[in-house]
């Protein structure tokens, strides 16, 4: 009975997303002279050469590239966050909230200013990925900083968490503040946009990185909902039902770091993503995370989605960076958390 809910849940949410995606991709500033996106999407489908190049361009390369960047963006964020919540055993622990973002950002910041002056010394295909290579890096040593201050004697002291992920977004903050004096002009535009967040770089290429971080991510941990249930209890009741608990937090923090790194690579500092879509989950499934896990790889799509087709279209031609109404959002969240858990904190 209990899977056949979450089919059905699963399927009414891909319904949603599917319905998102095609009304982000008909939504747009550009008027297309054969009718709109749609139409000129069909006819690429259908052979017809009589599509103008710009109409193919802004139809597939931009518009459509753009939105599936921000379903796997998206997607991404939310099991992240959903993924350390389960492990910390708290609503409040997020990439963001804990540093994460901030150490991808920091690396990835010293890859943009600095990375010409060793560059030359590495191999082709490290330095075409170098601001990405040092994104996951930055996520990963955040993560295992945050743990091992936080964590001591098998259990987790949330308050100590937040403030480890206070304090490494100070020192991140000011050590790109650095760098962001030490930068010429084209790194300063690169600068702005990893701090604000944006999917305006979308690409092809970009996207079938992502999706592959995607699927590598999601065959080891999407299933891991029950195990998460079984963590909730704590540690040692997990390990009595035959979990290997140790395992399972190794896998949570290497494919968080993976998954947070290589958005922040490509879409720059999108925050709050992985504290807003699991908190309005647990309105509907409580804190079962054998529904929250799946369902939050796709509401996390539609929230990032919608969110975009807003920033893109509300000033348009200009465009507001996506990081800045996430942020909007995630902050009325994040007061309702600590207001219902302030008892529990204490």
């Amino acid at each position: 009975m209990k899977r056949f809910c979450l089919t059905y849940y699963l399927a009414a949410f891909l319904v949603l997303l599917l319905g998102v995606v095609v009304f982000s991709v008909g939504t747009g500033y550009y008027r297309f002279a054969s009718g709109n996106a749609y139409t000129t999407l069909w006819k690429m489908i259908s052979g017809d050469t009589t599509i103008a190049p710009g109409e193919r361009y802004i139809a597939w390369d931009v518009r459509t590239a753009r939105v599936i960047m921000g379903v796997l963006t998206g997607s991404m964020l939310a099991v992240s966050g959903t993924l350390l919540q389960g492990m910390f055993c708290n609503p409040l622990a997020t990439g963001d909230l804990i540093g994460l973002n901030s150490g991808a950002t920091l690396l990835a910041s010293f890859a943009i200013v600095l990375g010409n002056l060793f560059s030359s010394f590495l191999p082709e295909l490290v330095r075409q990925s170098l601001v990405s290579i040092s994104a996951f890096a930055g996520a990963l040593f955040a993560m295992m900083l945050v743990y091992r201050i936080a964590t001591g004697n098998g259990k987790t002291n949330v308050v100590m968490m937040l403030l480890s992920g206070v304090a490494i977004t100070s020192v991140g903050f000011a050590i790109t503040g650095f760098l962001i004096y030490l930068a010429q002009d084209d790194q300063l535009r690169d600068l702005t946009f990893w701090n604000l967040g944006s999917l305006a770089g979308a690409t092809w290429t970009k996207n079938i990185i992502l999706a592959t971080v995607l699927a590598l991510s999601y065959v080891f941990l999407i299933g891991k909902g029950k195990t998460l249930n079984a963590m909730m209890l704590g540690e040692k009741d997990a390990q009595h039902l035959g979990i290997d608990v140790e395992e399972i937090k190794k896998k949570i923090v290497f494919f968080t770091a993976l998954m947070i790194g290589s958005c922040v690579a490509f879409s720059g500092t999108i925050g709050f993503v992985g504290l807003i879509v699991p908190y309005i989950l647990r309105f509907l499934f409580k804190s079962d995370y054998q529904y929250i896990l799946p369902l939050s790889a796709l509401s996390g799509g539609i929230l990032l989605v919608l969110a975009d087709t807003f920033c893109r279209t509300l000033l348009a031609p200009s465009e507001l960076p996506i990081g800045i109404l996430t942020a909007l959002m995630g902050g009325p969240v994040f007061i309702a958390i600590l207001l219902k858990y302030k008892n529990t904190l204490r």
